[in-house]
């Protein structure tokens, strides 16, 4: 199959005028496909600009509350650098925001490596898109060092206290599960942060600029504001407890109105955070004034939690193996424990793999959704995949996890022989796999706010990071300018299932809770790195990610075609189909034996392919991200 659309095919700095209409025909039909605003398509060689004023406005109005809010559909804004779709001879950045994709795009101009251009994104990206990602959060790294022909994989997930205790997400007064919103705000939430022992781990072993310039573009953006986008404004007013806690409410409803989009708004607290940051190095967050705040935070809250400044000072990111497996011809790697992603969508592919030579499959360019007879055999191998997810996985430092087991090509197999063409299962169940011990089935609730960026650099470095403060707005506690996590709980709220045996996903001081972010790099048979993806999203980020991989990969779509398409979503609970779905697929669906509800999906994968001419990005239509390259 082709790794690149082959409208792109063209050189950037001679594209056709073909090739410019093929660009705007892709976009076109992004946004038929999913009714969000138009965008105007640019030129490769995209100059960087300041932002446009915009003035201030009233308040977008009531909203239903949405406690669980998840992200908006927006499309793009501001007008700065940067659009859906993007080619690049050099080198190519696509983030969350526009301003992150600047941000991000000058580093690489300057020569700095792929690691840099993430690090100053990502600053960016907690000022800019506070409700996703930030230093009061963590994350997955995967980065491909071009010099040295390795993979690496970074482990920044934040940890659970060392005094927090298995009753920690349990109802003092009945004994079960604590309501989850009493559990979520407050630092009762708050875990030990590792997004800045992750990124100084890796700029360590890959950055090429000096770390204390890698925050400038965040600390000028903080001193002299941004402009509000339209999603952070819909969030801030869909979630009426962003009140509940002074400095956030002030921070997001000064003068009691809520942010409205275009909006100028600083924050000088993050400023003088970053500073410190810069000039002390990551450590500043771990010990001194800024670790300090942060635990007093948590502490004093009138839900607190049980954090100390040794989990500050301990906190340590990981290096870890890289889990890959062959799919389709191609080798896909991602993070391994305590993230599910990978695993997940890898156990999702293989098993589609296999029901494809059962079925003697061609590659048809067809969505998922397009067709009723892929659209089950997707469904149904997400169910048996999130069946041994939610049963099996954890954090591998305190439970055994059989994971070799669970993707082993026989195994699969035999899950995928499971699979009935003409009804939906009854009932799906774990499997057996090699190595595999008897445990209580889990299935932890995890939101959907998180960010996802890719950065190719000069080198052909790569890096593929997914952050997370865990759901829009985290905690709802901030501290010196930033929002403090709630990732605690992702985490099982009950230690027992009804037969009192132990799940794998329970709290235990000093663990890492399951995740299900999905940072990617795809390799062709020659070793090469051609595409590399992932996306925010809670649970849903691995059905959004397998989809777009077996499309691109499978089926030979377009990536800027496949990111576009429905979403078609079974996390073993319920099926989710985007609006827009042909209604005789739906209904063949329906005589299979699924029920699928529609639900918007806004899932925001940024994705980097290889070209013939080099780099294309592109920056899903449901939300605000761009791509920019060079």
């Amino acid at each position: 199959m082709a790794m690149y659309p082959s409208s792109y095919r063209n050189q950037c700095s001679n594209t056709s005028t073909r090739n410019l209409v093929d660009m705007q025909r892709v976009l076109l039909v992004t946004r038929l496909l999913l009714g969000v605003l138009p965008l105007l398509v640019a030129a490769c060689a995209l100059q960087d600009k300041p932002a446009g004023a915009a003035a201030q406005h009233g308040s977008l109005g009531s909203h239903e509350q949405a406690r669980l809010a998840p992200e908006p559909e927006t499309g793009s804004s501001h007008g700065l650098p940067g659009e859906k779709v993007a080619i690049g001879q050099t080198a190519m950045a696509v983030t969350a925001n526009p301003y992150a994709t600047r941000a991000a795009r000058a580093v690489l101009r300057g020569g700095g490596s792929a690691i840099d251009a993430a690090i100053a994104a990502q600053m960016v990206l907690g000022l800019v898109e506070p409700q996703s990602s930030g230093i009061g959060g963590g994350g997955f790294l995967m980065y491909w060092d071009a010099a040295q022909q390795k993979l690496y994989s970074y482990d920044g997930r934040e940890t659970a206290p060392l005094a927090a205790t298995e009753s920690l997400f349990v109802d003092p007064e009945g004994g079960g599960r604590m309501d989850f919103g009493k559990a979520l705000i407050g630092g009762r939430s708050v875990g030990v942060p590792g997004l800045l022992r992750m990124l100084n781990m890796a700029h360590n072993a890959h950055g090429a600029q000096r770390w204390q310039d890698l925050f400038a573009p965040a600390i000028k953006l903080a001193d002299e504001g941004f402009k509000v986008s339209p999603r952070l404004a819909l969030l801030v007013a869909k979630v009426p407890a962003l009140k509940a806690r002074a400095p956030m409410r002030d921070y997001l409803h000064p003068g009691g109105r809520a942010l409205a989009a275009g909006d100028t708004l600083l924050n000088p607290d993050y400023a003088q955070t970053l500073k410190t940051i810069a000039s002390e190095g990551a450590d500043a967050m771990y010990a001194g004034p800024i670790a300090d705040n942060f635990v007093a935070t948590v502490n004093r809250d009138p839900n607190p939690g049980a954090l100390s400044v040794y989990d500050m000072l301990v906190y340590r990111a990981v290096q870890r193996e890289p889990l890959c497996r062959k799919v389709f011809d191609y080798r896909v790697c991602g993070m391994g424990l305590p993230s599910s992603g990978a695993s997940t969508v890898l156990s999702i592919l293989g098993m589609l793999e296999s029901l494809q030579l059962q079925a003697s499959h061609e590659p048809s360019q067809l969505a998922v959704a397009d067709d009723p007879s892929i659209a089950h055999r997707f469904i149904e191998a997400s169910r048996l995949a999130f069946a041994d997810r939610n049963y099996y996985l954890g954090d591998s430092d305190f439970v055994d996890v059989p994971l070799a087991g669970l993707l082993d090509a026989g195994y699969l197999q035999r899950r995928a022989q499971l699979v009935e063409p003409a009804r939906r299962l009854p009932a799906v169940s774990h499997g057996k796999p090699v190595g595999g011990a008897a445990r209580a089935m889990a299935e932890p609730l995890e939101l959907a706010s998180t960010t996802h960026l890719v950065i190719v650099d000069a080198a052909g470095n790569i890096a593929s990071m997914t952050t997370s403060i865990e759901s829009a707005f985290g905690s709802r506690l901030m501290a010196d300018g930033y929002i403090l996590n709630n990732q605690l709980t992702d985490f099982s709220f009950l230690a027992n299932d009804a037969q009192g045996d132990l799940l794998a996903n329970r709290v235990q001081g000093g663990k890492r809770p399951l995740s299900s972010m999905s940072p990617l790099i795809v390799f062709n048979s020659s070793a090469e790195p051609v595409l590399a993806l992932g996306s925010p999203g809670g649970k849903s980020i691995i059905g959004f990610v397998a989809r777009v991989l077996y499309e691109t990969l499978s089926e030979s779509r377009e990536l800027a075609q496949a990111i576009a398409a429905p979403h078609i979503i079974d996390n073993g609970k319920a099926l989710y189909v985007e609006p827009g779905i042909d209604q005789q697929v739906l209904q063949a669906l329906r005589e299979l034996g699924h029920s699928p509800n529609a639900r918007p999906q806004t899932s925001g994968i940024s994705a980097v392919q290889r070209s013939a001419s080099g780099w294309l990005g592109v920056a899903d239509p449901r939300r605000e991200g761009t791509a920019a390259g060079y």
